[in-house]
């Protein structure tokens, strides 16, 4: 019996198949004791960037969040943080993300350092097991949503979890107006 149905995709609960998730991710959610609550669903490895995923499932974009990682140096000192918005939008790098970074310019941080200081895949970061150093931003309207789809650290499966418990999990804090709608 699937946690979650969202489309074509039926979630489990990640207690049941914590193997779909990055280590980071499956830890943190058991840090906060929601593995029953966040759902996971396995996918192909080869839809799992956004655009082909929406195409494969045939969902509304505003149902996907993605999980950008940026940065800004201010005096020397590099700042970091994780920023998830809804499929419909970008991330509003240079106003809301500079002013909460306390930085002049940001810049999303290249591949490499997303993957390597995070522990997850290219196409799969998810705002959950991110460091805990990092702040972790979210556009309100992801924590509006009574179901969203998130990478999970891996690209072979997706997390789907009610918008509301992210703040929960992943320690998330929402802003008005972090993503400016694209589509």
């Amino acid at each position: 019996m699937p946690l979650y149905r969202l489309g074509s995709l039926s979630a489990v609960p990640a207690s049941r198949r914590p193997d779909l998730l990055a280590p980071a991710a499956r830890d943190a959610i058991r840090a906060v004791g929601l593995e029953d609550r966040t759902g996971v669903v396995e996918i192909d490895p080869d839809i799992s960037d956004t655009a082909a995923s929406q195409e494969s499932f045939g969902l509304p974009w505003d149902v996907f969040a993605n999980c950008v990682i940026v940065s800004g140096r201010r005096e020397g000192v590099e700042k970091i943080a994780a920023c998830v918005v809804l499929a419909d939008s970008r991330a509003d790098i240079n106003s809301t993300i500079k002013r909460l970074l306390d930085v002049r310019k940001a810049s999303f941080v290249s591949r490499d350092t997303a993957t390597n200081s995070t522990g997850m895949e290219y196409g799969g970061i998810t705002p959950v097991g991110l460091p805990s150093a990092w702040p972790i931003y979210a556009d309100a309207r992801v924590i509006q949503k009574e179901l969203i789809v998130l990478g999970s650290g891996i690209r072979a499966s997706k997390i789907l979890i009610p918008g509301d418990l992210l703040p929960a999990i992943a320690g998330v804090q929402a802003i008005e107006g972090l993503g400016i709608l694209s589509i």
